[in-house]
Order: structure tokens, then C-alpha cells, then sequence
């Protein structure tokens, strides 16, 4: 895959470090767009709000609903139209909210799959054909990334343009449907993202928007019932012991990309911390040249929108991920892009992570227009913007890849921030004398 194939009309340009800005008539920033909700039209035993995810090299897990209780949890798939050649069978759930009894939620896992390979499929036996592109074994991989998402027109318009251009998967920080407790909202959302979410896989993380804890009393439902029952990743075959956390490769494991919880234990002695530190402690660099994070509430930030959210969990997790020398961490939360230089420790550092605040999907609560200039971070924040839009990490080789922040237009999507990224496994000054493994292990 071509990593400069998109069209784009440069307004920063930054190159090894030096940024370079050229003149730009003023950018009229949009209100918060009207809320979209999509109903399903089709017989209830018909499968509504298909998605999709990696599950291991090369499964692919098939999620959907039948508002129909008697459905039926399996897929047919092939690699023509209409010859389904293999089927594989799942299991299915349900969960009540208060008076909301959700549909039956069917998972299914199919493959092996080749690589890179399109497959058409059918859920339950009846209902539409779908489609589906299996992600590259090798480099070079696209991941476009959108946080804060909404079912709005703004919305709408981030996922025409993530679409517009060929990419491999999607990566969402959190906050998807923004249904807050009112939980036919997950179901408008399920069938709105559907046409994006069932041809490409959605790997997720969880917001501040999916916990959803009822009342405390007796009864009451739980905090991310919704969430882990219907976006279900693969935490499990991580080794994670939660839904709210979990990491995958990509790419034939020359990407590791860790999703963390923000709304989970994070401090040195919770589940989560053990887990992420023997999560690093495996990945070999010399095979996994990428090591990518995602998370909700951003560690760095300079807007005045939930400033200092996520101080805690960086103070609890920053030194796990600088001592195994991870690339970029993308959140999400503020609803606007911000882009950090290397950093570690709220200091410049070569052998740091990028930080990058995605959270401008096109949520309803709109964007976050507050950037502080005398922020004690703001030496740190080389490019900020209030503008809905998404990204793209066009991960060319072993040491290169291509960061692009898409800034939604009317019509376009125009590239506002661009990075070349040199992997700090390709760094002779960033490598570490001590393996993470070791280091892991003098911590306990």
C-alpha cells in the first residue's frame, strides 16, 4: 500500500523535527452537527449493526443483533458473492439495562483467512451479503484512528472520509455511541456505523461515555454491560483477565498496539498494571519494530477540557511504556487534535512517545475550543486545533511511518499536521542495554 496515495493539500508540513507552516486563509470551525438515528427497516430476524475485529493472525470475530430471539449464531463466508464455501458457528448474549432488554448478540470467529484477501459473508443465514478485507501479514499497514465518535452529521462525515481512501483498520479511543444510559442509542449507533464497521475491523477501547454504572442498589446494572456485550476484543487471548483492556498485533507482529483502560485500576499494584508490564516484557523488538498505545483520558494536554484527567494514570504507567521505548500513545477525551513532541515525564525525551489527542470524531457535545497558551505544557504541544476530523499511521517499514491528521471540510478532507516517524527500535541512542524483560522483573 501506497502511503502518500491520498490527495491532500498540505497546510504543515513537519519533517524531522522542524515544522514548517505556510499561509492559510482562517478556517471557519463548525457547530456540533444534528444527531443521526438510524432505525432498522428489515425483518427482525434479519442481522442489524454488523461489525467486525481481529482475533490472533489471521480470525476475524463477526459481531451483530437479531432483535428476533431465535437467531441463529453463525457465519457463512467465501471468497466470491454468494459461494460460501466455509461456516463457522459462535455463541450469542443478551443483557438487560433497567426496562431495556437488548437483542441477541451473536459473536462469531472465522478464519484462518489470508491475508490481505477480500471475503464476502452472511450472518445468521438470511439477511444481506457482506464484505470484508483481512489486514496485510507484512508491512507496510494503514490504521486510521478516530476518537470521540457520536452518530451526528459530523460524524458521518469523519467516517465518509476515513472510507474515502483505502485503509486496513480502525482504531477508536473510546467514547463510541454516546448513549449515556439511554440504550436504544447503542442499537442507532450499532446500524449507523455498520456500513463502515462490517468491511473493515474496529478495534476499541472504552471512554468515559460507555461506563453507564446504574444506581447503587440492589439490581442495578453494572458499569460497560452495553460496551462489553456488544464490542467484544479480544482481551482474553492477550492474556488480559478484563474487556477493558487487551493488546493484538498487526501486520504479522511488526505492530503491537496496547488498548488501556482509563476507567480501570491503573496503579502499580492493579490487574492492569501487572498485566501491561508482561504485555511489553513479550514483545520482541527486533520482530516488532512498532509498539503503539491508545487510551481515553490523554496524559498530556494543554486545553482547558478535562485538564489533568489523566495525570494519575501517567504517574501510575508512563515509566512502563518509556522503558519499553513505545512510539505513539493516542487518546482521545478532548474533543480536539493536539500533537506533543517526544516526551517523557511532562520533559522533551528523544527515546519518549508522541503523544497525539484524537477525540474530535464529530461527537454532539462538540469540540473543545479552550487551549491554553500559558499552559506549562504548551513548550511541549507543537500543533493544536479545535476541528473535527480523524488520522492515519501509514506504517511503511520497520522504520518509517507516516502520521496524517485529517481535518474534516465540507466536501474534503485536508491534511492539517503530517509527521514522519522514525521507530525508536531503529534508534541507536533509544536502545535500551537492559531488556524490558529484565527490567520488568528488578521492578517485582
Amino acid at each position: 500500500m501506497e502511503p502518500n496515495r491520498t490527495t491532500m493539500r498540505f497546510v504543515v508540513l513537519l519533517v524531522v523535527g522542524t515544522l514548517i507552516v505556510s499561509g492559510a486563509a482562517e478556517y471557519v470551525r463548525p457547530p456540533p452537527g444534528r444527531a443521526i438515528l438510524t432505525e432498522h427497516d428489515k425483518p427482525a430476524s434479519h442481522p442489524q449493526q454488523v461489525h467486525l475485529s481481529v482475533v490472533g493472525a489471521n480470525h476475524m470475530r463477526v459481531s451483530w443483533i437479531t432483535d428476533a430471539k431465535h437467531g441463529h449464531s453463525v457465519v457463512e463466508y467465501g471468497r466470491a458473492s454468494g459461494n460460501y464455501t466455509t461456516s463457522a458457528t459462535g455463541e450469542h448474549t443478551s443483557y438487560r439495562y433497567y426496562l431495556y432488554s437488548s437483542g441477541k448478540i451473536h459473536h462469531v470467529t472465522i478464519g484462518p483467512l489470508d491475508p490481505d484477501t477480500v471475503y464476502y459473508y452472511r450472518c445468521g443465514t438470511v439477511g444481506d451479503e457482506f464484505t470484508l478485507k483481512t489486514p496485510p501479514a507484512a508491512l507496510p499497514i494503514e490504521l486510521a484512528l478516530a476518537g470521540d465518535l457520536g452518530q451526528t452529521e459530523w460524524t458521518a462525515s469523519t467516517l465518509a472520509h476515513v472510507s474515502k481512501n483505502d485503509y486496513d483498520m480502525l482504531l477508536v479511543p473510546g467514547d463510541l455511541a454516546y448513549a449515556d444510559t439511554q440504550q436504544p442509542l447503542w442499537d442507532t449507533f450499532g446500524r449507523f456505523v455498520q456500513e463502515h464497521a462490517s468491511r473493515r475491523p474496529w478495534m476499541v477501547t472504552e471512554g468515559n461515555h460507555e461506563v453507564e454504572a446504574g444506581m447503587a442498589l440492589p439490581g442495578s446494572p453494572g458499569p460497560f454491560v452495553a460496551y462489553t456485550a456488544r464490542w467484544r476484543m479480544p482481551h482474553e487471548e492477550s492474556g488480559s483477565t478484563s474487556a477493558l483492556y487487551y493488546s493484538f498485533d498487526a501486520a504479522g507482529g511488526a505492530v503491537h498496539v496496547v488498548m488501556l483502560g482509563s476507567y480501570a485500576a491503573f496503579n502499580s499494584t492493579s490487574e492492569q498494571y501487572g498485566w501491561l508490564a508482561r504485555d511489553l516484557a513479550r514483545v520482541d523488538r527486533r520482530a516488532t519494530p512498532w509498539l503503539v498505545v491508545l487510551l481515553h483520558a490523554p496524559w498530556y494536554n494543554t486545553n482547558a477540557a478535562h485538564a489533568g484527567e489523566g495525570e494519575a494514570m501517567r504517574k501510575a504507567m508512563e515509566r512502563l511504556l518509556y522503558e519499553a521505548r513505545v512510539d505513539v500513545v493516542f487518546s482521545g477525551h478532548v474533543h480536539a487534535y493536539e500533537r506533543f513532541t517526544r516526551v517523557y515525564d511532562n520533559e522533551a525525551n528523544p527515546c519518549g512517545p508522541v503523544h497525539i489527542t484524537i477525540g474530535d470524531g464529530g461527537n454532539r457535545e462538540g469540540l473543545a475550543f479552550d487551549f491554553q497558551k500559558n499552559h506549562k505544557l504548551a513548550r511541549l504541544s507543537l500543533m493544536r486545533e479545535a476541528s473535527f476530523g480523524h488520522g492515519r499511521l501509514s506504517v511503511v517499514n520497520a522504520t518509517a511511518a507516516r502520521w496524517a491528521w485529517h481535518r474534516n471540510d465540507d466536501a474534503d478532507s485536508t491534511v492539517r499536521d503530517e509527521l514522519w516517524l522514525e521507530s525508536l527500535a531503529a534508534n541507536g541512542s533509544c536502545r535500551r542495554t537492559q531488556p524490558f524483560a529484565d527490567y520488568w522483573s528488578d521492578e517485582l
